[in-house]
């Protein structure tokens, strides 16, 4: 427990979610909802509450209203009297005139509250991505290897590898290379088909995270973790791997990095199968989220129809058909209406005789009665965004028109 004590947590939540465009038209891409009634950063501060980690800094940036917001809404459990805290800090331009240039850049304008705080170790998260992991094993991995830096990560098909940051480790996991999102990424030991990929998880000594950025900021460079710090650690320190799928048990080898919209429809998709690798329910690893007051859910009339979906608080079914649907709090769906293999956002309203499939319908967004999604891409594409995998997203301020 000491060593909880010991770390400082430091949560990146300040990019742009360019990927994710258009459910980040408006918001942090933290704050994007996710699984009907949870925020995306609700999975990260859950994994830190778990591990008894309460010394949380949340470094914010791009459109950070409703994260901030729903920090404040949701996540005011914390004792300061016991040096507990949760704090957002956007750029204070204490050290440069600038936003935060990178991951790396964000610590390096922050690196007062490690003088303040005067932690042993940081512990650094993304804020974007779903997943579970108790953090104190990896602290323990850490400090047992004497490590510099340790990078948590996972094995995946050499053909997505590309995406990531890859790791070359020897039999030790000691770090011996590292290239972020290379064209052609180096297989495992032991494989010819897999690599290990970092999941943006990592905890430093303090002395050495410090000089670590100190160095980037004095050289031209894109600032980042993955481009910079770490291939140059690599050179220099330390730096060890840490192997999910050895050390932690099957509940925890869940990762998704779901920086596109296909990649978060297919998160989604998955938390519906009959027995998902991610279980929401599951009581031991509890995640903690905050969606105001709500009535019960209310399915009425005798005509309706529920399959393989999650129907969230607050919400009203009036003789409709939800097939492999998630279903967010406070969302009404109309007598006749069809919402197939769709993800609607909190608030959003389906009018009588609605056809939606393959959808995703952001915040608080009226489709009117007779409308037709998801059967001719070619047309939605016209008037909605749609993915290369054939996702259609109804973003915040799209103007909907009735069909008949």
């Amino acid at each position: 427990m000491q060593q909880v004590r010991d770390v400082l947590t430091l949560i990146l939540a300040g990019g742009a979610g360019q990927r994710l465009y258009p459910l980040t038209k408006n918001r942090a891409k933290p704050a994007v909802p996710f699984g009907g009634v949870y925020r995306i950063i609700d999975f990260t501060l859950s994994n830190c509450i778990n591990s008894g980690m309460r010394r949380i800094y949340v470094l914010t940036q791009h459109k950070s209203i409703s994260l901030d917001r729903h920090l404040r809404e949701a996540w005011q459990i914390f004792r300061p009297e016991f040096g507990e805290f949760l704090e957002t800090v956007p750029p204070q331009q204490f050290i440069v005139s600038r936003w935060y240039a990178g991951t790396a850049d964000a610590v390096f304008q922050n690196i007062h509250l490690l003088e303040e705080e005067r932690p042993r170790y940081v512990l650094i998260l993304s804020g974007d991505h779903v997943y579970r992991m108790d953090y104190r094993v990896l602290l323990d991995w850490h400090i047992a290897k004497e490590a510099d830096l340790t990078i948590a990560c996972i094995d995946v098909e050499r053909s997505e590898a590309s995406r990531y940051g890859v790791m070359e480790v020897d039999r030790d996991f000691r770090v011996v290379g590292f290239s972020e999102k290379p064209r052609n990424p180096k297989p495992m030991l032991g494989s010819t088909e897999r690599c290990l990929i970092s999941m943006g998880i990592y905890v430093f000594r303090t002395e050495s995270l410090v000089r670590a950025v100190i160095r980037d900021a004095k050289r031209e460079s894109e600032h980042d973790f993955g481009k910079n710090i770490i291939p140059d650690m690599v050179e220099r320190t330390k730096v060890f791997a840490f192997p999910v799928r050895e050390c932690l048990p099957e509940s925890m080898h869940y990762w998704r990095d779901i920086g596109t919209v296909d990649s978060y429809y297919d998160a989604h998709m998955e938390l519906l199968q009959p027995s998902p690798q991610f279980d929401l329910f599951d009581q031991s690893w509890r995640i903690r989220t905050h969606i105001g007051q709500h009535a019960p859910t209310l399915i009425s009339g005798n005509k309706c129809r529920i399959e393989s979906s999650i129907i969230s608080p607050g919400t009203i079914v009036n003789d409709a058909t939800i097939i492999r649907s998630v279903i967010s709090y406070g969302v009404r769906i109309g007598a006749n209406a069809t919402v197939m293999d769709s993800i609607l956002l909190p608030g959003v309203t389906v009018g009588e005789n609605v056809f939606l499939n393959r959808t995703i319908v952001d915040e608080d967004i009226t489709i009117p009665q007779n409308t037709v999604i998801g059967v001719d891409l070619e047309s939605d594409s016209k008037q909605f965004f749609a993915t290369k995998c054939g996702v259609v997203v109804i973003p915040v301020g799209a103007v909907m028109f009735e069909r008949r």
